[in-house]
């Protein structure tokens, strides 16, 4: 973690306790561990005598709750351990849809709708009681309707504005699709990170001759939208960038969409070069694949995809013939949403573990000290960068 020595001097908010969600479950155990250790390790010996640090250094921060249903399909959420006095840290992960509950002898699977009502339920439960509640929500719930360009719902902003006057505290996403939602609470915390340093440690661990520079790699958006992404990571890494503009068809709508047309590719010659692909989201996948495909018909060398989150909403039976076709390298997505279990198996797939990182933003949070201080992002990528290619491989961390 850096700058622990600003860390060690701080002093908690309240004694820290967090809320993984049945949907983050798995998460939350591994951001529990590392919290676990990254205190039983600190050098500040006030921890162990002032009464202030009570709590402070403990085997176990997660609490106990649950939300059962009623068979109705109604629900509520039970703390079974106090929660007076603490600062928590909700996790929820809307995007599980994994897990399922029985409703008049039918089984459901729950959808984003049914894990914020979840939230929400938590919050209620606690709210008056804790010292302080932070959300951390990986998956923007309803992030894509972000804006409004006709009459239509404005659903992500007026769930922001909900869960503000429900008390929440902070808010924390990561790789909003359109992080300019949080004007819908201009005075609320809200703090939205990315992934390039995952993405990248992931990619450096899996590949040992990725040679990182402009002659030999390039960074391509898939879309207008992932841009800013793009000249992030490029300009971090010292390669060049590029991007495709999708031409839709605007008089058709297909399952809630405007259909793709064609991938037009605007950059420098690619030939020869390995391509990192950067996004926000995988969801069908059949735009990302296509981009790949022409990606390699235009002589790319390796084509390794990157994107927070993936959702493979139709399958992973596309990407398995893609991949048997030569059409891409690797799909490098983080741990933050759910993955379905089939994919840990699949010869492409390369996983950013998001726990350590989270934890840290826990960590920061709860003393509350600049969450700057958990980034520090084009410095760590230096560093990695520099270890590699001395080594051609990397420690842990």
């Amino acid at each position: 973690m850096p700058n622990l020595n600003e860390l060690e001097n701080a002093m908690p908010v309240a004694p820290l306790k967090i809320v993984a969600l049945p949907s983050a479950e798995k998460i939350g155990r591994k951001v529990n561990d590392y919290l676990v250790n990254f205190r039983r390790n600190i050098k500040n010996d006030k921890v162990k005598k002032d009464p202030a640090f009570h709590g402070y250094i403990e085997s176990n921060y997660l609490v106990d709750v649950e939300v059962p249903r009623f068979g109705s399909g109604e629900a509520k959420a039970i703390f079974h351990e106090s929660i007076r006095g603490k600062d928590l840290f909700i996790i929820v992960d809307v995007c599980n849809h994994s897990i399922t509950y029985n409703m008049s002898g039918y089984t459901n699977h729950m959808s984003p709708d049914d894990h914020y009502q979840d939230l929400k339920r938590v919050i209620a439960a606690c709210e008056g009681k804790a010292k302080r509640i932070n959300i951390i929500m990986p998956f923007l719930y309803e992030g894509r309707q972000h804006k409004r360009s006709g009459r239509e719902s404005l659903d992500c902003a007026f769930a922001l504005e909900e869960l503000r006057d429900m008390g929440i505290s902070n808010f924390v996403t990561f790789d909003a699709h359109d992080p300019r939602v949080q004007n819908a609470t201009p005075l609320n915390g809200f703090d939205n990170f990315t992934p390039p340093y995952q993405f990248l440690r992931a990619l450096l661990k899996t590949e040992e001759d990725l040679k990182v520079d402009k002659d030999h790699l390039i960074v391509i958006s898939p879309d207008e939208g992932a841009l800013d992404r793009a000249i992030y990571f490029a300009s971090v890494l010292g390669v060049d960038t590029g991007m495709f503009y999708k031409r839709r068809d605007y008089s058709t709508i297909v399952n809630g969409k405007n259909p793709i047309v064609a991938h037009e590719f605007l950059g420098d010659n690619i030939e020869g070069k390995d391509v990192i692909i950067i996004d926000d989201m995988i969801s069908s996948g059949e735009s990302m694949l296509d981009t790949a495909k022409q990606l390699k018909a235009m002589k790319a060398r390796r084509v390794y995809i990157c994107c927070t989150f993936g959702l493979f909403t139709n399958g992973l039976e596309s990407f398995d013939k893609a991949h048997a076709n030569g059409d891409f390298d690797k799909v490098v997505v983080t741990n933050l949403t759910y993955l379905p279990p089939e994919i840990h198996g699949k010869p492409y797939f390369v996983e950013a573990d998001m726990s350590k990182f989270m934890a840290s933003i826990i960590d920061f949070m709860n003393h509350d000290v600049s969450l700057s201080n958990t980034l520090a992002t084009t410095e760590k990528i230096h560093s990695i960068l520099d270890a590699y290619n001395q080594n051609g491989i990397l420690d842990e961390d």
